[in-house]
This record gives C-alpha cells, sequence and structure tokens, in this order.
C-alpha cells in the first residue's frame, strides 16, 4: 500500500469499517463484525442526526425504541461496542446485529464498504487492523473511539458537516498504530 494514502469519505462507512475491526478483534466472526460495525455507524449517525435536529430525539418517536423483532428471531442479546448497545441475534448464518427491526446482512455491508472505499478497502482494513492489534480487546473497546477520533476525515462542524465527505488519511492511522 502506497506510504501516503488518502481516501475522500465520509466518516459513516469509516465508523463502520473501525466498527468491524474492532468487533473482530473482540473475538466476533468476521461476518457478525460486519454487521456490528455497520449497526454503530447507523447509531452514532441517527446520534449526531438527532443533536443537530435533522432526526426527531428517540423519546419523542415511541416506535422508535422497540422495534419489532425480525421474523425468525426469537432471543437477542446485546453487546457493548465503543460505548453503544448493539443488540445481535442469533440468525441461521450466525449472529447478526439488528437495526431498525430488521437482521443486518453481512454482505451487504461489505458491498456498501466496497463501494465507499473502492480499492482502498484492503489497504485501509489492513492498517486498521494493525492499529487494533496494539491494544487488549479491552483496552480497545474502552479507547476504540478516542482513536476513531483521531483519524477520522475531518468535515465541517454542524449541519455543514453531515454526510459531507472529508480525506482520510491512512498515515495518521499508522501513526497512532506506532506510538
Amino acid at each position: 500500500m502506497p506510504s501516503s494514502l488518502t481516501v475522500r469519505i465520509n466518516r459513516a462507512p469509516v465508523l463502520a469499517l473501525w466498527g468491524t475491526v474492532v468487533a473482530e478483534r473482540l473475538g466476533m466472526p468476521y461476518e457478525t463484525a460486519l454487521t456490528v460495525g455497520q449497526t454503530l455507524a447507523g447509531l452514532n449517525a441517527y446520534s449526531k442526526g438527532s443533536r443537530l435536529g435533522i432526526y426527531a430525539p428517540a423519546e419523542e418517536r415511541p416506535h422508535a425504541l422497540s422495534p419489532p423483532l425480525p421474523a425468525g428471531v426469537r432471543k437477542v442479546r446485546d453487546i457493548t461496542l465503543l460505548g453503544r448497545v448493539i443488540h445481535v441475534a442469533d440468525t441461521p448464518d450466525g449472529p447478526r446485529a439488528i437495526a431498525k427491526g430488521a437482521v443486518v446482512k453481512a454482505e451487504a455491508v461489505e458491498r456498501y464498504l466496497s463501494t465507499r472505499f473502492g480499492d482502498a478497502l484492503a489497504g485501509v482494513r489492513s492498517e486498521m487492523r494493525r492499529l487494533a492489534s496494539r491494544f487488549t480487546p479491552e483496552q480497545l473497546n474502552q479507547e476504540g473511539f478516542h482513536l476513531y477520533e483521531q483519524f477520522r476525515p475531518a468535515v465541517p462542524p454542524g449541519e455543514r458537516g453531515w454526510g459531507a465527505k472529508g480525506v482520510l488519511d491512512v498515515a495518521k492511522i499508522r501513526a497512532l498504530a506506532a506510538r
């Protein structure tokens, strides 16, 4: 991978990929980690959207507080990833995150990441994995969001930054891993 790789991208796919890497480091199978990482990014986007007034707060949307379980799902357990509680269910395909009342599909997350990162996906994922390996799983889960804040793309504050693309500089990830 080039030493000065940068990717113009918005924050959501970066957090989805980082969440996937952290979930893997916590021992989740790759397909489970993909769904958990994507759900983490969605929860984070919803939270920011609520702060900006783009979405109504959850307490003003009672139907959003406890969506119905997807068909065939009987039991859901909660895991905490980077400070967010994520619902995970056992499915015929293995454990998968539940978001908006549906089972998150690992294949859809992989397509999403491939589309957003393009040819840079493998290299960025590799550097994120290298950074994650520098921490115990417990440390990574506690400090991982703070790490993300240090390498995430810079975007304008407030509504101007909502969905805006910034530059992800892989050198920042490498520098964090080198500490």
